[in-house]
C-alpha cells in the first residue's frame, strides 16, 4: 500500500519532469524564432524587389512567442504549485518538519534576481517585438505601398503590442521573492 508521502513524491517526480520538457522546448524556441529571423531575412536579402517578405516575420514571431510565453508560465506554475501546495502537504507528514523541496524557494531569494528578470524581459521583448517591429519598418520605409499589404502589416503591429504587453504582464517584476522562512510584508 502506498502512503500519502510516497504519493506526494511521485507527484513531485511527475510534475519535475514535464517542467524539465517544457524548458526545454521553451528554450529551443528561442532557436527557432532565430531561424525563422535569418530565414525571412535571408529570403528577403537575396529578393530585394519582394520586401513584402519581410511581413512573414511578424506573425511568426508572434506565434513563437506566444507559445515561449505560455510555456515559460506554466514552467513557472509548477514552481508555485511545488513551493505552495505540495511543499506544505509535505512537510505536515515529515515528523521533524523539515524543510522540503527548499530549492524550489531557496534559488528564488537571490539579491540578483530582479536584475535577471528584467535583463530575461529586454531578451524576451527584444527577440518576439522589436525584431519584427523593425522588419515592418523596414517594410513600410522601402517596400511596396499596397493598401492590403499595408493593412497587414498594421494587423501585425497590433499583434505585436498584444504580445509585448502579455510578455511585460507575465514578467512579473512586480512581485518581491520573499526569503525562506520570512514572511511577505502587505
Amino acid at each position: 500500500m502506498i502512503d500519502t508521502s510516497q504519493l506526494l513524491l511521485a507527484e513531485y517526480d511527475q510534475i519535475k519532469q514535464e517542467q524539465r520538457a517544457r524548458i526545454g522546448f521553451r528554450d529551443n524556441l528561442i532557436y527557432a524564432t532565430l531561424g525563422v529571423m535569418a530565414a525571412v531575412v535571408g529570403s528577403t536579402l537575396a529578393r530585394t524587389d519582394h520586401l513584402e517578405l519581410l511581413l512573414l516575420l511578424p506573425p511568426m514571431s508572434v506565434i513563437l512567442g506566444w507559445t515561449y510565453l505560455v510555456n515559460d508560465e506554466k514552467i513557472s506554475a509548477v514552481g508555485r504549485y511545488i513551493r505552495e501546495e505540495l511543499a506544505p502537504r509535505l512537510k505536515d507528514l515529515v515528523p521533524e518538519r523539515a524543510e522540503v523541496f527548499g530549492w524550489e524557494s531557496a534559488h528564488r531569494t537571490d539579491a540578483r534576481r530582479n536584475s535577471r528578470k528584467r535583463f530575461q524581459l529586454a531578451v524576451d521583448l527584444l527577440t518576439f517585438c522589436v525584431a519584427p517591429l523593425a522588419a515592418l519598418t523596414v517594410y513600410w520605409i522601402l517596400g511596396p505601398k499596397d493598401w492590403p499589404l499595408l493593412t497587414i502589416s498594421v494587423a501585425e503591429t497590433a499583434m505585436i503590442i498584444a504580445l509585448a504587453v502579455q510578455v511585460g504582464r507575465y514578467a512579473d517584476l512586480s512581485r518581491r521573492p520573499t526569503p525562506v522562512g520570512t514572511t511577505a510584508r502587505q
